[in-house]
């Protein structure tokens, strides 16, 4: 009885445990969905103010804005490229590193640039601004050079593999189109009916090139004199025969041979 209580006392603080656990997991989620949500809302509130500045407050300050907005839409943008691409791509990490070194340069001009919206001083704003203007364009040209190299790398992997795709493709249909590769005017021979005999033979002796017959007089004339040796040996082998006696077809049968120790055969008809 007591190990039972022992074993159920266990799983209602693993229950516990595990619910808070879960409950605090949940928290942070909703929190950083929350964070999320404000931090979204309070950018586009601030890029719309600066949009408004740019049409509303000409001279210093819209230049301010102007050049507030083009930073921050630069690096959000390779922000969001880089951290994107990273997942599929491993070598990107490095390009990661880089840019967070560009985006603490960033900002920092950015803080900079939101300090001297108020300044009252616009002479000397006016002084400053060239400066202002090429360090933003250094770093939005660095931040620029990075996003469009990964997403230059993302298209060249896309169109390699879309290439070999192809390729495997187009093997694919040509080989379920195999009827259409063969040639369609020959025709196979039946496996039951015998090939015609071939007159190459008789057409090739028969009709003899002039050249052939001129290049070689000695081959001609040796085949001349074994065609008139072959003639003659017919004869000779006649001549042989009718000089040579003829012989029986059968021999006759030979006299069987006697010895002394056989007694002599009696006759047949004694009286």
């Amino acid at each position: 009885m007591e190990a039972v209580i022992a074993v159920v006392a266990l799983l209602f603080v693993l229950f516990l445990v595990a619910g808070a656990y879960a409950a605090v997991k949940a928290v942070g989620a909703a929190r950083r969905g929350v964070d999320r949500t404000l931090t979204q809302a309070r950018r586009t509130v601030e890029d719309t103010t600066l949009r408004a500045r740019t049409f509303a407050q000409p001279g210093a300050v819209g230049e301010l804005a102007q050049l507030r907005l083009k930073l921050r839409t630069s690096m959000r943008a390779t922000q969001d490229a880089l951290r994107a691409g990273v997942a599929a791509d491993a070598s990107l990490h490095e390009s990661l590193a880089l840019f967070e070194r560009l985006s603490a340069h960033g900002h920092e001009l950015d803080d900079e640039l939101k300090r001297l919206e108020s300044e009252p001083d616009r002479i000397t704003l006016s002084q400053r601004l060239p400066a202002l203007k090429e360090r933003t364009e250094q770093i939005t040209k660095a931040a620029d050079s990075l996003r469009w190299a990964a997403r230059d790398r993302a298209d060249k992997f896309a169109d390699d593999d879309l290439g070999l795709l192809r390729s495997q493709i187009d093997m694919e249909a040509g080989a379920l189109r195999h009827w259409a590769t063969e040639p369609s005017g020959t025709q196979q021979p039946s496996p039951s009916t015998p090939p015609a005999p071939s007159s190459a033979s008789s057409s090739s002796s028969g009709s003899s090139s002039p050249s052939g017959s001129s290049s070689s007089p000695a081959s001609s004339a040796s085949w001349a004199e074994q065609s008139a040796a072959g003639a003659a040996t017919p004869a000779e082998g006649t001549d042989r025969a009718a000089q040579e006696p003829t012989r029986p077809a059968i021999s006759p049968v030979a006299p069987r041979p006697t010895y002394p120790w056989e007694k002599k055969a009696k006759p047949e008809n004694t009286t």
